[in-house]
């Protein structure tokens, strides 16, 4: 099975793996400063996302790691530098894990680390989330065009959502929308298998996980878990930054993924900013959020229709 890509820029190729629900177009405001800095970009639509159809069989971290591998073998791209967000942070964990498909590799706000209330949390909330924009579908054009409409549609994902594009925020909610594997690769993210790590000293490549100091989906203290089962990786924290680096902050991100792919000694950014305690008293953020847990909490739990 191959999958819909889109290729940008020349030089050494770098691979880009979009999250839950997204497409190759969640990258948008990085993909040029990658190109233009020397970069041949290859920024996929995953399995039941984007343009690529689904899996015929079970969608899981694993079968998309297979597929990744395959797609990867079939463009003579094996060995690939990579980047992932979300899941596809946790999907380029797992295929670095499995040794000889990728190079360096830079993890952005990894899903799968949660323990306890947090596994709930993050299923109950994105599930509703998504349920509240197949609801909302016809209004979303509209919405999207005001700055409060983005905050809160995307205030669990972005620490500052009014700033985004609305084309931008409307083609990732209807992504989220429609994508068909989106509800059985939710599940099977939060309750299925657990990500495996890898034993300190065995990774060949370069590996650095980024988080957001903001994120409202996995929460900060989840990426010393992260980093705990792949002792090699490095931690690079993004300071007034959500869920999602490429969009929060898209210059530190690819000033990050460069660094990283070049073969430059990473150092992780200290400094008294890296320090400031992070606010949780946002509340278009707690106000997003509660929206969408109830009314998408009652679109889940209701009796369907016919």
């Amino acid at each position: 099975m191959d999958m819909h890509f889109i290729r940008r820029g020349e030089g050494k190729p770098l691979l880009l793996i979009h999250g839950i629900g997204g497409s190759s177009r969640s990258w948008e405001l990085m993909i040029d400063g990658l190109a233009e800095a020397g970069r041949q970009v290859v920024a996929v639509d995953l399995p039941g996302h984007g343009n690529t159809p689904p899996l015929p069989g079970e969608v899981s971290i694993s079968t998309l790691a297979d597929a990744v591998t395959s797609f990867l073998e079939n463009h003579n791209l094996l060995g690939i530098d990579a980047v992932g967000s979300s899941m596809g942070a946790r999907l380029v964990l797992e295929l670095a894990r499995r040794g000889g498909v990728l190079g360096a590799v830079v993890a952005l706000n990894p899903g799968g680390f949660w323990k306890g209330w947090e596994k709930p949390f993050f299923y109950y909330s994105v599930a509703s989330s998504k349920r509240l924009l197949q609801l909302l579908e016809p209004v979303l054009p509209a919405l999207t065009e005001s700055p409060v409409g983005r905050s809160l549609l995307l205030s669990q994902f972005s620490a500052h959502p009014w700033n985004l594009s609305s084309k931008l925020v409307l083609e990732e909610l209807r992504s989220m929308a429609t994508s068909p594997s989106f509800d059985e690769l939710l599940f099977n993210l939060a309750y299925g298998e657990e990500q495996k790590g890898t034993p300190r000293g065995t990774l060949s490549a370069p590996l650095v996980i980024g988080w957001g100091k903001q994120d409202r989906v996995c929460f900060p203290p989840q990426a010393s878990r992260a980093q705990a089962l792949f002792p090699d990786a490095s931690l690079h924290w993004f300071a007034r930054c959500g869920h999602f680096p490429q969009w929060d902050s898209p210059e530190e991100a690819v000033q990050l993924v460069l660094t990283v792919t070049s073969g430059i000694n990473y150092e992780p950014l200290l400094s008294a900013e890296m320090n400031k305690p992070v606010t949780t008293r946002n509340w278009a953020a707690l106000l997003g959020i509660g929206l969408a847990a109830a009314v998408g909490g009652y679109l889940l739990v209701r009796p369907k229709v016919g």
